[in-house]
């Protein structure tokens, strides 16, 4: 379309290039015209002015042409905002999802907290905790604590003791480059457990505040997985759908349109 429109600018350049030649040459013809006779003076300017006629009707075709060209453009830019609104609407809609998901899941956790407090209080026995102390304690090195955190659940079949360490190492490294792995590691550890609020929630941090991250699409995979567990299946269409738009041509969006036509 923009090319017809600088087609049309040329065209229109040339025509006035061109008009400009014959109006010249008229009048020079005017201006010799009054050795002949008054019929050939009459003959002269008729055709001048047929002339000058036939380029104005062309200058006229070609203004026309651009204008409408130009309205033309006018819809497909309006046409394209509107599109783009669309997606800028879906997409607050979800995260205004991923953000009630995640202040249930905190309400939860800070339930179950307090419950866990009053049966510790209540009980007779007395916990060993030497454990999770050692567990939780951060030895400083942003990598090497990762990794120890992470050898819990891959080596020594851990999670609880890695769900310890891996909070207590998310609080200790918040600028880290592998917060994202790390929040998503909680949130299967709290999947896995059956504890799918707060698995949500964690799954929830990862699409929200590193949404750039590689774990980012499968995160948001998998608070659609949790949503249809939890026999959501509006929202989790919803999520696996914004999956595939977000996350086009990843392992994911495979996923999701899986998902989607099961």
């Amino acid at each position: 379309m923009i090319s017809n429109f600088r087609l049309h600018a040329l065209g229109l350049s040339l025509l006035i290039g061109v008009a400009a030649v014959p109006a010249a040459h008229a009048q020079a013809s005017i201006s010799s015209a009054g050795s002949g006779s008054t019929e050939d003076r009459v003959t002269t300017l008729e055709r001048i002015s047929n002339a000058q006629s036939q380029l104005l009707q062309q200058l006229q075709q070609q203004l026309s042409d651009t204008q409408n060209d130009i309205d033309s453009l006018r819809g497909e830019i309006q046409q394209n905002t509107y599109q783009l609104n669309q997606v800028v609407d879906r997409q607050k809609q979800l995260y205004q999802q991923i953000d009630t998901l995640s202040s249930n899941s905190a309400a939860t956790s800070a339930a179950n907290g307090a419950d866990n407090s009053q049966a510790a209080a209540a009980s007779t026995s007395t916990p060993d905790t030497s454990s999770a102390g050692q567990v939780g304690t951060q030895t400083g090195d942003v990598n090497k604590d990762y990794n120890a955190a992470v050898d819990l659940v891959l080596k020594q079949n851990k999670p609880d003791d890695a769900m310890v360490a891996l909070q207590a190492w998310v609080k200790k490294y918040p600028d880290s480059t592998y917060q994202p792995n790390a929040n998503f590691w909680l949130g299967q550890l709290y999947y896995n457990k059956g504890q799918k609020d707060d698995a949500a929630y964690y799954f929830a941090t990862v699409v929200k505040n590193y949404p750039k991250s590689p774990k980012s699409a499968e995160a948001l995979l998998k608070i659609g997985v949790i949503m249809k567990d939890k026999n959501q299946l509006d929202k989790a269409k919803a999520v696996w759908q914004q999956v595939i738009q977000l996350y086009p041509n990843t392992p994911s969006a495979k996923a999701a349109q899986k998902a989607l036509a099961e």
